[in-house]
């Protein structure tokens, strides 16, 4: 079985020559020339990555969601109580959340992982849990060295294996209660801002409680002392177990050549970690939506990607990555199913 160290090593680059002949064919459609903008961009984007082996077709599509519960809930950073994460994984396994309408519309299978939930097993889940929730980043680390690369080699497995059973594109989301306060712990760290600038309110953190929830995030950086250059070791001190889910899913899609698409702020934060550990990555991730969450810009900027979609969103479950899919099979199909210019002897003036 491969190492971590392995998986990383054999991240492939993007193929530059498929890309070249893609925006070429492109070009040649029955069309103006860029008049699909980013979708005609997606498409050489998707073109390049080698686990589409050179035809653009995203039939099977996975959306992993990443549960776990995280022991800075004590220090009241939301008003949401922590059962309700197991009480809405339960909910997942019945395909009634948000995420679930939404990727049955996209034509995506729901894959509900149980990394860290305070609870006992949940039927229907898949069983991924290393500890019942993380430990309160406030007061020290969420979890040790060996159990964050632990649930990172478990989901980058995970994800290998959907991808031999027919699986083209990815999708990544969350549910924990809490986790907003971890995530911007994570993106403070990895993008160099303080966490004024990237601490918001939430699911539903009433305005007045801003301050308390920035001074949890200062606390918790001052008393864990993540190292930047360390993508893991900032999950691990800071961060969450679906945090470090969602980079594992991430990590393994790029290993294997293929397209994940990111959700909104929580995806943001593991995107941030999945670049610090494997720089590789970053060629195979799209951005689905801007995050209402404070830092989103930030977080967005830091990973030199801009969203497709400005829905105001911020439910999280990945209910975001689940409504872009339907952008990538956009993109594929305008380059598979177009006619060309060619063919209907229209003759363009070169693009001065």
């Amino acid at each position: 079985m491969q190492t971590l160290a392995t998986i990383l090593a054999a991240i492939p680059a993007p193929d530059e020559g498929a890309m070249r002949r893609a925006q070429q064919h492109l070009n040649g459609l029955l069309k103006p020339v860029g008049s699909l903008g980013r979708l005609e961009s997606l498409a050489v984007q998707l073109a390049g990555m080698p686990g589409l082996q050179g035809e653009l077709r995203v039939d099977e599509k996975a959306l992993i969601v990443l549960c776990a519960d995280h022991g800075v809930w004590q220090e009241g950073v939301t008003v949401s109580p922590k059962a309700v994460t197991a009480i809405q994984a339960a909910n997942m396994v019945q395909a009634n959340t948000g995420v679930c309408a939404l990727a049955a519309q996209a034509g995506a299978k729901v894959h509900v992982l149980d990394v860290g939930i305070d609870a006992e097993p949940i039927a229907g889940l898949i069983n991924m849990k290393v500890a019942r929730g993380s430990g309160n980043i406030a007061t020290g680390p969420a979890m040790s060295g060996e159990q964050a690369e632990a649930v990172l080699l478990s989901t980058v497995r995970y994800t290998r294996q959907l991808t031999a059973q027919g699986v083209k594109l990815f999708g990544v989301g969350e549910l924990g209660m809490a986790n907003t306060t971890p995530a911007a712990a994570v993106v403070s760290v990895l993008t160099g801002s303080a966490p004024e600038a990237v601490v918001g309110l939430g699911a539903n953190l009433p305005e007045s409680r801003l301050d308390h929830k920035v001074q949890v995030v200062s606390r918790a950086l001052a008393v864990n002392q993540p190292d930047a250059a360390d993508g893991l070791d900032v999950l691990a001190k800071v961060g969450g177990y679906d945090l470090l889910g969602m980079t594992g899913v991430i990590v393994g899609a790029a290993s294997c050549g293929l397209p994940v698409v990111l959700d909104g702020f929580l995806s943001y934060a593991s995107a941030l970690a999945a670049c610090r550990i494997a720089p590789q990555v970053k060629p195979y991730l799209i951005p689905s939506h801007l995050s209402a969450e404070k830092g989103a810009r930030i977080a967005l900027a830091a990973l030199g990607l801009e969203p497709y979609l400005l829905m105001e969103m911020r439910l999280g479950e990945g209910s975001g990555a689940a409504l872009a899919m339907p952008l990538v099979d956009a993109a594929c199909t305008i380059y598979n199913q177009m006619g060309t210019l060619a063919d209907s002897n229209i003759v363009l003036p070169p693009v001065q």
